[in-house]
């Protein structure tokens, strides 16, 4: 098992986002993943990088073949250098300095052994002694970098039409699968890829051919699976797929359906302190898939003593943790091995790649700046900020009576409707030729208007989520940004809302781990009290829009039976728990009573849509 010295990690954002978080933290011993959406951006990071590090950089034409995952090989193996060149810089830097090496060890967990051993060696500054030396060659020897890690948003596989000919190109060229090609092939190790967004059985077989998700002849194993899952069945639907083909997940990370970043995906009402609660009861499924991987070993005669050593599967969670003492929640209360904060680290500088005028944006945000948007030409929720530069970009295109993105990077084409091949439904070609479909119905004025807006609402994800990170390194000026030349998008989730200026790593880390006064101000509700408001505003959008369809009105039944089962555990966990120090468990209640009537008074209004639709 990978040993990891932080109890958090620092989760995907976006495709730029985290892009290069790897070479602000791992020096420091903090793990953070990649998206391995865009091969393009990071070709873009790598040459920026290159040549700051004065590394080798040979271009990776879009057209190379295979160029996809060369590219992304590239990208990773130069990550890796760069952290390797930081890490060895900080090792040889001296003790008592403020430096990075005392940030190193000031920033570990208050009660990790390292960083007690550190406080230890700074009380002997004046000392003349052969202590002194022997623990500043422990602490040197014992330092380690954060992981490296990746993701893998295993539903966009898309595979991409034949550059050189009208023959489909083969499913291996994939656009998921040539990432996990990209990854396994770098030269990271200890290192994990992270699969998000459901399950991809063609994937995870095609996995299988690379022997770095497998463990060496000597039981190690250089490469490690975490799986991305919304709730225990979904972990064990995939941790069963998994084992059966010998693949061990190291790490089950369970993230809230709607109090996240990025694209947002719903359970069917469930909570997260219930899904949590569940995991804790029956956490012991999770480890009896380990003897499926052991038996697969052992048929391929393989050295199976290492896999049956194994410690079991870790289990995180993320998605709106605000404050140490929720993190406490999930850590002592529920048995949860680490936690990840992501939204509040795009207000650091020194960790995620955010232009000035996107930060500042983000900092004056309030909770109605934070919306759940239809933006995505996915289809599915995505976490907006109002007033971004893509959004400016956008309305202004609108008004030139040019809507719609020119589509450079084709990740999200899934339309066949006015074209033989996909297209983005955010794109100029798809949006001309859908508002003119609607101009040209027979629709009322006022039900054209409503497919207008549905059009206009699909923005471009994919070269706007990138930009911001370009400004951030300079490859694009200020004069630029300031002209939406290059329009920034980004996907925080509701949780900046109460972060509202900008801070260093050390700031952050020290408030994730309760050393400082809390960052967040004390009305600042619950987590699960978050959460439970988010879900009720979707299940209302849900019974807004219902469609006549029977069949999802019977599914929305069960979802508000869930939720409130869901609603009676939070009140629960208000009212039976101790809080812990800082923690706001007293906005819990009055927010199960707002959601548990306006569901009600919604269930009653979908009941009436139906008995009118005669379904």
């Amino acid at each position: 098992m990978f040993p990891t010295l932080h109890t958090f990690h620092i989760p995907v954002m976006g495709t730029c986002y985290t892009a290069d978080t790897p070479a602000r933290v791992a020096p420091f011993g903090i793990s953070s993943v990649v998206s391995l959406v865009d091969d393009i951006l990071l070709e873009r990071f790598r040459k920026i990088y290159a040549k700051k590090f004065d590394l080798n950089y040979e271009p990776i034409p879009q057209r190379e073949p295979d160029g996809r995952a060369k590219r992304i090989t590239a990208y990773l193996n130069t990550l890796a250098d760069v952290v390797q060149i930081k890490f060895e810089q900080i090792k040889k830097q001296p003790f008592f300095q403020k430096n990075d090496k005392a940030k190193y060890f000031e920033m570990l967990p208050t009660a990790h052994p390292l960083r007690l051993l550190y406080l230890k060696l700074m009380g002997l500054k004046d000392e003349n002694c052969s202590e002194k030396n022997e623990i500043e060659t422990k602490l040197n020897q014992s330092m380690l970098q954060g992981s490296i890690d990746v993701n893998i948003m295993v539903k966009l596989d898309r595979l991409p039409p034949n550059p050189n000919g009208k023959e489909s190109l083969p499913d291996e060229m994939s656009d998921a699968k040539t990432a996990l090609k990209g990854y396994a092939l770098s030269k990271l190790r200890n290192s994990a890829i992270v699969f998000s967004a459901g399950i991809n059985q063609s994937l995870y077989n095609y996995m299988a051919q690379f022997k770095e998700f497998y463990r060496s002849t000597t039981g190690e194993i250089g490469k490690r699976i975490i799986v991305k899952a919304s709730d225990l069945r979904s972990a064990l639907i995939q941790g069963k797929f998994l084992a059966r083909k010998g693949l061990e997940v190291s790490e089950y990370r369970i993230e809230s359906g709607l109090n996240c970043g990025g694209h947002a995906f719903p359970s069917q009402g469930q909570l997260l302190p219930a899904i949590l609660n569940e995991i804790r009861a029956q956490r012991g499924l999770l480890h009896q898939l380990h003897e499926t991987v052991v038996k697969f070993y052992e048929n391929k005669g393989w050295n199976a003593d290492a896999v049956k050593e194994a410690p079991p599967a870790r289990v995180t969670v993320q998605g709106g943790i605000g404050n140490y003492a929720e993190s406490l929640r999930m850590q002592e209360y529920y048995g949860i091995d680490g936690v990840g904060w992501g939204s509040p680290f795009l207000l650091c500088p020194e960790v995620s790649p955010v232009d000035k005028d996107t930060r500042d944006l983000l900092a004056k945000a309030g909770e109605d700046d934070l919306y759940m948007s239809n933006s995505s030409p996915l289809n599915v929720y995505f976490n907006n900020l109002r007033g971004s530069g893509s959004e400016r970009w956008h309305k202004k295109q609108i008004e030139l009576g040019k809507p719609g993105s020119p589509c450079t990077k084709n990740f999200l084409q899934n339309n066949t409707e006015f074209s033989e091949f996909p297209v983005c439904t955010a794109s100029r070609f798809y949006q001309e030729r859908k508002l003119k479909q609607i101009d040209e119905s027979s629709a009322s004025a006022e039900e054209k208007a409503a497919a207008r807006e549905r059009v206009y609402e699909k923005q471009c994800i994919c070269d706007h989520l990138g930009n911001s990170g370009l400004i951030f390194l300079g490859e694009y000026s200020t004069e630029q940004a300031a002209d939406l030349k290059a329009p920034q998008s980004i996907c925080p989730g509701p949780n900046i809302a109460w972060f509202n200026r900008e801070y260093t790593m050390q700031e952050m880390v020290d408030h994730i781990y309760g050393r400082i006064p809390d960052l967040t101000p004390p009305e600042r509700p619950h987590m699960f009290a978050k959460e439970a408001q988010m879900y009720g505003d979707w299940f209302a959008l849900q019974v807004n829009d219902w469609n006549s369809d029977k069949d999802y009105a019977a599914w929305l039944r069960v979802a508000a039976n869930n939720f409130n089962k869901s609603l009676d555990y939070c009140l629960e966990v208000a009212n039976e728990s101790t809080p812990f120090p800082g923690e706001n468990l007293e906005s819990i209640a009055p927010r199960v009573e707002i959601e548990r009537n306006r569901l009600e008074k919604n269930l009653e209004i979908l009941e009436w849509k139906v008995s009118r639709s005669g379904t």
